[in-house]
């Protein structure tokens, strides 16, 4: 490896680090990820009743790919060789949160900072706060990517070469990212959250701002209240400068390479069985990614009817829906956690892995399809009230609101099995074939944040070609599944029997 040369880089930890310090590195998990739960549930809406057309809304999610795929391999490499007296994780987990409080407020105060700077109320498009927007929700990806990544590494710098507690760490980071995404989703569902903070709600920023308003403010509460609690408590060694070269750590022209270049390297010498890792990894995404991207978009236009920008009724509409599919993201998380306790012993029923990936993926590629049906049966059901003349604001009946909250709590079971099998099978090819773990784990990320692009770039100009709707990229998604699944069974299958 290129840090052999030069011995151990790891400082000296304390290898008798208590659970409770393992927690408490790993509830920051819980607060990176109660943020990620708002993105996903109220910021495609929020763009939207900015004024930002439907099909360029999907474009604002590319920079959590674009950072996910620069940002942390750039921050781990430094954190790895950082010798600041306060530590090496510990600086990167305080800058990112400070950047994370920076973000949040120029996301929150966007409508108002952008109407005080000339933004009409009575125009649809507010160029300034959409600005703003943009500006804050590329820092808070950043920001998440900050924290996250050291934050992984120091688990692991306190646990050292202990497998058992390495095990126990990643459990509770697992843990924890469960409980602020069930947490984001809860308070992002909760109509009269923003009474918590009164002054959140203004002439520019209306009850569904000020909702997402205070849900963000929270955060950062949260943010601050765990990364203090994690700097004060958890302690860092030093690493000694001396064991760098006076040209630096690197020597060779091979060591030299950076991240990426190791990383190209790699790809061009995959074996075959992580090549057709890779091709289901990246089919499995597609499928996921248009409807964690719309989810709440999709209850509040097709199901609830209701448009982000229109009457007063077509807004209420909405963002009933909204809130509505937030309760079902609240349920999927639910149903996601429980499954991912019970992940080994499902493995050992069906059979393999690669057999458990493949059901999952059909079952995806069901629950997309499903999507339609749900949507045909939300109109029939306007429709049909349209025929009574009947007056007033008009929710879904109950068969379509059960049908949906049960869609969001079924997809929680192939999210636990793409959130722990993928990764299972990287490390087991990874050494077989020699290849780093961390390298065979970038190269996986590959498969994940290439997919979300595609998907950020294609689904919008979809549905603006479908008259403004999800359900082009739900069946585009839907047809990736399938194909992943299909792959799964005859490819990832016979990789599995060659193993054994």
């Amino acid at each position: 490896m290129v840090f052999q040369e030069f011995g151990d880089l790891n400082p000296q930890y304390d290898t008798s680090s208590s659970i409770k310090k393992l927690a408490l590195v790993a509830s920051i998990a819980a607060a990176v990820h109660y943020g990620w739960a708002l993105q996903l549930s109220l910021l495609t809406p929020y763009i939207q009743l900015l004024g930002v057309p439907h099909k360029w809304a999907a474009f604002v999610w590319l920079c959590g790919p674009i950072s996910g795929l620069l940002i942390q391999p750039t921050i781990g490499h430094y954190s790895d060789c950082c010798t600041s007296r306060f530590g090496r994780r510990r600086p990167f987990i305080v800058v990112g949160a400070i950047l994370l409080c920076i973000a949040v407020f120029l996301i929150g105060f966007a409508a108002d900072i952008g109407h005080m700077f000339g933004d009409s109320l009575g125009t649809r498009t507010k160029p300034r706060a959409v600005a703003l927007f943009v500006l804050g929700f590329w820092i808070l990806d950043i920001s998440n990517n900050l924290i996250q990544g050291p934050c992984r590494a120091l688990l692991a710098d306190l646990c050292r070469q202990n497998e058992a507690k390495l095990t126990i760490g990643n459990s509770l980071f697992a843990f924890f990212m469960a409980v602020g995404n069930m947490i984001g989703y809860a308070l992002g569902s909760y109509v009269s959250f923003y009474h918590l903070f009164p002054f959140t709600k203004t002439q520019a920023c209306d009850i569904y701002c000020a909702n997402l308003k205070t849900c963000f403010i929270c955060g950062v509460f949260f943010v601050i209240i765990t990364t203090t609690l994690v700097v004060t408590f958890v302690r860092e060694e030093a690493l000694d400068p001396s064991i760098f070269p006076k040209k630096g750590v690197f020597h060779d022209e091979e060591a030299q390479l950076s991240f990426f270049g190791q990383l190209l390297l790699v790809l061009g010498n995959l074996p075959k069985p992580m090549k057709n890792l890779l091709i289901v990894t990246a089919l499995n995404w597609i499928g996921w990614f248009p409807f964690t991207m719309f989810s709440t978009d999709w209850m509040g236009k097709e199901v609830y009817g209701g448009q982000a920008n229109g009457n007063a009724q077509d807004i209420q509409l909405y963002q009933l829906g909204v809130w509505t599919g937030t309760m079902g993201l609240m349920l999927y998380v639910v149903v996601l956690g429980t499954v991912s306790l019970f992940m080994e012993p499902l493995v050992r029923m069906i059979g393999n892995v690669a057999k458990v990936w493949g059901i999952s993926n059909f079952v995806l590629a069901i629950c997309m399809v499903m999507t339609t049906y749900i949507t045909k049966m939300a109109i029939d059901a306007r429709q049909l009230v349209d025929s009574t003349a009947s007056k007033g604001l008009i929710t879904p009946p109950p068969s379509v609101k059960i049908s949906s909250l049960s869609l969001f709590a079924i997809l929680g079971i192939p999210q636990a099995v793409t959130y722990s099998i993928p990764f299972a099978l990287a490390s087991i090819y990874s050494n077989e074939s020699g290849t780093g773990q961390g390298l065979g784990l970038g190269v996986l990320n590959l498969a994940i944040v290439i997919p979300q692009m595609f998907v950020a770039v294609s689904s919008g100009q979809l549905d603006d070609m479908y008259y403004d709707s999800n359900l082009p990229a739900f069946l585009m998604g839907a047809v990736a599944a399938g194909l992943s699944g299909t792959l799964a069974f005859t490819l990832l299958s016979v990789n599995q029997q060659s193993t054994n």
